[in-house]
């Protein structure tokens, strides 16, 4: 255990990012257990109205589940994004930054993610079913790019916009 110590104290921004990673499992679980509760049950009955607004495409229901797969994704993403923040402010930064602060910030990048989250399995769906991938499947694996493109987005802003530890008095003079 001595050594697990050391490694985290000498690689303390990898051991960042790993912890952020593995933290970002209780958004990940979240956002899939609300993906499926949506798809499956809360707006089921959507799955076979098309569903076209702005950039969202949803109109091809074979493969993108239409206005379930809208609502599913937009629902799933915004739950999962609301439980992050908690979890990286308070357990992967540590960050002192005020809520006040911080959370306007979040919001604005979860605003983004949202938008990317509920754009893409339109797109992504119909590709995955044209590669012959399962329409049962598709949704999942259209989760599983959003998540990838949320890490990319999320893991430097929080870091350095969002969620930095701020100077206190304490810090300055060590």
């Amino acid at each position: 255990m001595n050594a697990v110590k050391r490694w985290r104290r000498e690689h303390p921004e990898l051991w960042e990012f790993i912890l952020f990673n593995v933290l970002s499992n209780c958004a990940t679980i979240t956002n899939f257990a609300v993906m499926w509760l949506c798809t499956g049950f809360v707006f089921a009955s959507f799955s076979d109205r098309p569903f076209r607004f702005f950039i969202f495409n949803y109109t091809d229901v074979g493969s993108d589940l239409g206005l379930c797969g809208f609502l599913s994704f937009l629902v799933a993403t915004a739950i999962a994004q609301t439980v992050n923040f908690f979890v990286q402010k308070n357990l992967v930064f540590k960050s002192n930054v005020q809520f006040s602060k911080a959370a306007p910030k979040y919001i604005l990048l979860a605003v983004v993610v949202v938008v990317i989250s509920a754009a893409l399995p339109a797109y992504s769906q119909a590709l995955f079913v044209g590669w012959g991938i399962p329409r049962s499947f598709a949704p999942t694996l259209a989760n599983i790019l959003n998540i990838l493109i949320q890490v990319a987005m999320s893991y430097p802003a929080m870091k350095f916009w969002i969620m930095p530890r701020e100077k206190n008095i304490a810090d300055a003079a060590s």
